[in-house]
């Protein structure tokens, strides 16, 4: 049994800033990817940057330039940064890792950027 549980989301206004984190447990031989995703209301779940365990690192337009993805791989834990905030990334952020066999999804943070 793999478990994600995600901390850091909260209630900022536009400029600010806030960090996730997610840290997985459990029957982990080995992680690959490990990335965020976000759904706002009304609209699709989409990616929002990923990290392989090769060290590359991918973003959506959207956040290039204010978001940072990082991972401790040592505790099995992903990082979001996330700087000059906007009322359109309002959303729950969800992480999720890719093992060799499967993915497993975050339960989710509520990030709320007020105007």
């Amino acid at each position: 049994q793999v478990q994600l549980v995600e901390s850091g989301g909260g209630l900022v206004q536009a400029g600010g800033s806030l960090r996730l984190s997610c840290a997985a447990s459990g029957n982990i031989f080995r992680i690959n990817t490990m990335g965020w995703y976000r759904q706002a209301p009304g609209k699709q779940r989409e990616l929002v940057a990923d990290h392989t365990s090769g060290g590359s690192t991918n973003y959506a337009d959207s956040v290039k330039g204010r978001f940072t993805i990082s991972r401790d791989n040592a505790k099995n834990t992903v990082y979001l940064e996330m700087n000059s905030l906007k009322p359109e990334d309002t959303a729950v952020y969800y992480c999720k890792i890719y093992t060799r066999s499967s993915n497993y999804w975050g339960q989710g943070t509520q990030v709320t950027v007020s105007s």
